[in-house]
């Protein structure tokens, strides 16, 4: 399909049209297809620019919308509604896995309906959006895909980011609290994957990974709120 018939049949969509269709094209186009076409470039570095637009823009629709709110919390909603789930809901919601382009592999082993893979090629597409009609457009996009459908739940839930919660449950039940420490820290200095652990005194709770050591850090305590031996026990005497 070519990038103008692709774009007519997403257009409705996404409520936007691209004047540069190559830039379009890019957006959609993952690794593996650059194995089975002549498309040269893939959606990873506009994967990297509309993660960032997409913080931006879900940071100032907290900040605006939840005045009281303290950063932490602001922290722990903009978490909820940027995770992988999330943006693989909303990109399933504009049939986002019908147009990506990939290979033939990619595609038999479930690529279309892959949460990680949806989520990554919504933030290439964003990035795609503010390149071509800037931050606006971009913002525009956002709210009306992924806010809009969400404003209820970012403005009237009470969000405690996992680290505060989970520290309050332990100091609830006498324990000091927890410790964190970084496990390892593998890939390339600009795609570094951490993984922490989270500990009650000499003990390990949970792991958990991360882009970053404070991701790594929100996701093992998210996890360690899971371990029912973590809310239940109490300290020896």
């Amino acid at each position: 399909m070519s990038p103008l018939a692709l774009q007519n049949k997403l257009q409705p969509e996404i409520a936007y049209r691209f004047t540069d269709p190559d830039l379009f094209t890019t957006a959609l186009s993952h690794r593996s297809y650059l194995n089975e076409s002549s498309q040269k470039q893939s959606n990873e570095r506009l994967e990297f620019l509309g993660d960032a637009v997409l913080e931006l823009v879900i940071t100032h629709y907290l900040y605006t919308q939840r005045p009281s709110s303290p950063e932490g919390e602001l922290t722990a909603a903009r978490s909820a509604i940027v995770r992988t789930e999330s943006l693989a809901a909303a990109a399933t919601n504009i049939h986002l896995g019908e147009f990506i382009l990939m290979s033939k592999g990619e595609e038999k082993s479930g690529g279309r309906t892959n949460p990680s893979l949806l989520a990554d090629t919504f933030e290439s597409l964003i990035g795609a959006i503010f390149l071509d009609g800037g931050y606006q457009a971009a913002s525009q996009f956002i709210h009306k895909i992924l806010i809009d459908p969400n404003t209820k739940f970012l403005e009237s839930s009470n969000f405690k980011d996992p680290k505060s919660l989970l520290q309050e449950k332990l100091q609830e039940r006498g324990f000091t609290s927890p410790i964190y420490q970084t496990l390892s820290a593998t890939g390339p200095d600009h795609e570094r994957l951490f993984t922490v652990g989270v500990y009650n005194g000499t003990t390990l709770l949970a792991t958990g990974q991360g882009k970053n050591k404070q991701t790594a850090q929100q996701q093992a305590a998210a996890t360690a709120l899971t371990n029912p031996t973590v809310l239940e026990s109490r300290p020896q005497d």
